[in-house]
């Protein structure tokens, strides 16, 4: 078979890893000009290194994405670093978020500390994320911690998440995010970017073509039971198309979809995410924490990360890089809003975390917003999960929400890739939906 993959992310890019080792042609299609998807990166002058847009890691137990290191031959680029979370609260200051950091807590009665340690032990040994999918994680997360635990440390991850929909989550996300994670954190030599371009150069040795710079416009079942992509006004023909990117961007390339399946996909709930990534001249969070999760009433977003705690800044020219982010509503202000006044306003937040801040440490800054980042799970979710093959024959979707009930990450987008070649080679081996085929 010839296969189309339209999106350079790393489920596009296992996908085409799998599907060339199994024979078949593949040829992917990546809009922007350099592969990654979310985890792509940039370089200032004077770097080593790329840093990504939007914060990645990856942990310890991320088996898929460690295990394709290993077979492209780039596992030593892969290296784990401890590191220090914490929460900052405006009354008591910076606390650890670690099994000694909460259980050491004083600003919390010892019966809550506890509640919250077994709520954390609790997930870590269920296995049934079925049952969990039908309450909301609020109503478990109350339940197991008390109301003055889920105040305090659960509260402000769902909200700073998924903003008006936190009372809609289901309890099995919640799960995913304690099951799955260890505390060290994984990054690659030279960044995400490195990795993505070193797959993508893999792939392409095992005869794989990848385009950059080339959106698709259109994409169309011929009678023949071929597919047509248009990408920059030069159709080419394929036996079967994977489009792993966002719903939108599905129902956009493809109108003959039913309208029921287009109406479903719209109704996916989901938040985008905006990132203001800051260059230094010196430390912000001399404490040592690597991310912080300040509260949302008081500050502008979720996260403060300085990514130079963890990694040493002299890959990046000796410069200092923190990023403040927040997942939000894709019609937030946010997103239309100019980039300097982004910035400004979130940039007045940062004395509170450093009162010798001053906007003359700042160097350079960069924000990058995308409007599909982090699907909406309510309960019952696994209900509304689209399958990897869309009612049209031939054609396949990969996206974010398929990777459910697992929160989103470049492992599981590598688990998806695998997931989906698998779908179109079991497809093809059954013998199912084969049409004569037109010489490509």
């Amino acid at each position: 078979m010839h296969i189309a993959i339209i999106g350079g992310g790393f489920a596009g890019l296992t996908a085409a890893h799998e599907l060339r080792a199994a024979g078949q042609q593949v040829t992917v299609f990546e809009a922007g000009p350099q592969l990654g998807g979310l985890a792509a990166g940039f370089k200032a002058p004077g770097w080593d290194w790329a840093l990504e847009k939007f914060y990645h890691h990856i942990f310890q137990t991320d088996k898929a994405i460690i295990g394709l290191a290993k077979t492209i031959g780039a596992g030593e680029m892969l290296f784990f670093n401890q590191q220090t979370t914490a929460f900052l609260c405006p009354e008591h200051g910076a606390h650890p978020v670690s099994i000694p950091g909460i259980l050491t807590f004083p600003h919390l009665p010892l019966i809550d500390r506890l509640r919250y340690g077994l709520t954390l032990a609790q997930f870590k040994l269920r296995r049934d994320w079925q049952r969990l999918e039908q309450t909301t994680a609020e109503r478990h997360l109350r339940r197991w911690s008390g109301d003055r635990a889920y105040k305090q440390y659960w509260e402000p991850l769902l909200v700073g998440k998924f903003g008006p929909y936190a009372g809609e989550v289901n309890a099995a996300w919640i799960w995913a995010r304690i099951k799955t994670r260890s505390f060290k954190l994984g990054y690659f030599k030279g960044g995400f970017q490195a990795f993505a371009d070193a797959l993508g150069s893999y792939i392409e040795r095992q005869g794989a073509t990848i385009h950059l710079a080339q959106p698709v416009q259109r994409v169309e079942r011929a009678d023949d039971g071929t597919w047509t992509v248009d990408a920059g006004g030069a159709p080419r023909r394929f036996d079967r198309v994977i489009v792993a990117s966002a719903p939108g961007v599905l129902t956009k390339l493809v109108p003959s979809l039913p309208r029921d399946y287009t109406a479903r996909m719209t109704a996916l709930k989901s938040m985008g995410a905006v990132v203001m990534v800051v260059a230094l001249r010196q430390q912000l969070l001399t404490n040592g924490v690597y991310w912080y999760m300040p509260p949302k009433e008081h500050f502008p977003y979720l996260a403060l990360v300085e990514h130079t705690n963890m990694i040493s800044p002299q890959h990046y020219g000796g410069d200092r890089l923190i990023y403040c982010g927040d997942y939000l509503p894709a019609d937030h202000r946010y997103f239309t809003m100019p980039d300097e006044d982004v910035k400004q306003e979130w940039l007045s937040a940062l004395p509170q975390v450093n009162r010798d801040f001053h906007p003359g440490w700042i160097k350079q800054s960069w924000l990058f917003r995308e409007r599909y980042a982090q699907p909406v799970v309510p309960v019952d979710h696994s209900r509304n999960v689209p399958s990897l093959r869309t009612p049209l024959d031939g054609l396949y979707f990969a996206s974010l929400a398929h990777v459910y009930p697992w929160d989103r990450g470049t492992n599981f987008a590598v688990e998806l890739g695998q997931r989906v070649a698998r779908e179109v080679l079991e497809q093809e081996a059954r013998g199912e939906n084969k049409e004569q085929r037109t010489e490509i």
